[in-house]
């Protein structure tokens, strides 16, 4: 079988290793369902996750002696049970290789996501093998709603219910004092760029270190723009093939007209906005794992702890509280459901609260309760 995780090794695990295509059996569809999400432009990261996803079932599979086909026999029920007992099979911790004893056991969410992208590897199945039809645990409920003009709408609703129960999860937001904090600790010039400009774009980590300054930036109206490139010398990407823009502050910008004169030395013999500015790579575009580093020492040297995704959390709350619409807030952010950027927003319940509150003093006795008592 072909299904196994392979990587080429070049200083990182890049790509998944894929051979035999055109005759591949349904068998050998895990490694061509790999390369469509390549060729879709998934991140290296998605495919990473997805590729052991579908190893961990198919040894789920190999336990219990079946084969993908035999699934499809199995009426709603049966496909059901065999679905919530391969979640538990992963929450014991019978997916790792490590000794008796020392299983690691992933948490509800990380289980309920290896399940879903098993179920997307199904649907590329269907799509590939129109003969095996359909999982019925996979079948959609339909519901013919009429609002009231009469406009009918459909509601389709998932048949597969028993994902693991989750516990409620919402990052953490950075505070502005923390981020102040951070900024006059770092000791040069890029890292308090690159702080700032995650703190006034949103964007992720990948995203940002793959701006080149000869070709990302509008210098006219103080604009940065998030361009998907394959071929990043530093592997930064952007998600889901996204192409954005978003505008920094005129402080910024004049401190990005900084530190561009002040490392220009550095940057003419390439074009990544933020390289390596010493040791023995400098010049070299910078990476993820180096950000990760210069934020826990700087966490080390001020008792504060700051991520890139909590500068996302900071942006999101803040564009929130100066009144932008939730539909803007998801686009700048490059989020595709609104749900996503729902648990960004740190406040939200309490402005959901406070709204109510506002409600019941403007409309008391709405519905005559109080007659009801008499």
């Amino acid at each position: 079988m072909i299904y196994k995780v392979e990587t080429i090794k070049d200083g990182t695990e890049k790509y998944f290793f894929i051979r035999n295509l055109e005759t591949m059996s349904i068998e050998e569809l895990p490694s061509k369902y790999l390369m469509h999400k390549i060729k879709c432009k998934r991140s290296p990261n998605t495919v990473k996750r997805t590729a052991f996803s579908i190893c961990y079932y198919m040894k789920y599979m190999a336990e219990k002696e079946m084969e993908l086909t035999e699934v499809y026999q199995l009426d709603y029920e049966k496909q059901t049970e065999h679905f919530v007992e391969f979640l538990y099979w992963l929450k014991a911790g019978n997916h790792t290789e490590q000794t008796a004893g020392e299983k690691k056991c992933p948490n509800e969410g990380t289980c309920n996501a290896y399940l879903k992208d098993v179920f997307r590897f199904y649907l590329f199945i269907e799509a590939e093998y129109e003969q095996y039809g359909s999982l019925k645990t996979l079948s959609y409920n339909q519901i013919i709603a009429v609002n009231q003009v009469g406009v009918k709408k459909v509601l389709r609703n998932h048949s597969f219910k028993a994902y693991l129960k989750e516990e409620e999860h919402r990052g953490r937001t950075a505070k502005e004092n923390q981020i102040i904090t951070i900024l006059q600790a770092c000791t040069n010039r890029r890292d308090q760029l690159l702080l700032l400009m995650l703190a006034e774009t949103g964007y992720r980590i990948g995203e940002l270190l793959g701006v080149k300054y000869v070709k990302d930036i509008d210098y006219r109206n103080h604009m940065i723009r998030v361009c998907f490139r394959e071929d990043n010398e530093n592997e930064a990407r952007a998600k889901n093939a996204e192409y954005r823009s978003a505008k920094i502050s005129n402080d910024t910008f004049e401190f990005l007209m900084d530190y561009l004169a002040k490392y220009w030395k550095i940057l003419q013999h390439q074009d990544y906005l933020f390289v390596n500015i010493m040791g023995e790579n400098i010049g070299k575009p910078l990476r993820v794992d180096s950000v990760y580093d210069m934020l826990d020492r700087m966490e080390k040297k001020t008792g504060v702890k700051i991520t890139p995704h909590m500068l996302r959390h900071y942006f999101a709350n803040m564009r929130k509280q100066a009144g932008w619409e939730l539909e803007m807030i998801s686009q700048a952010l490059g989020h595709k459901h609104l749900d996503t950027t729902i648990k960004y927003l740190d406040w939200l319940d309490d402005e959901l609260i406070e709204a109510s509150n506002e409600f019941y003093a403007q409309h008391t006795a709405i519905y005559g309760a109080e007659r009801l008592l008499e």
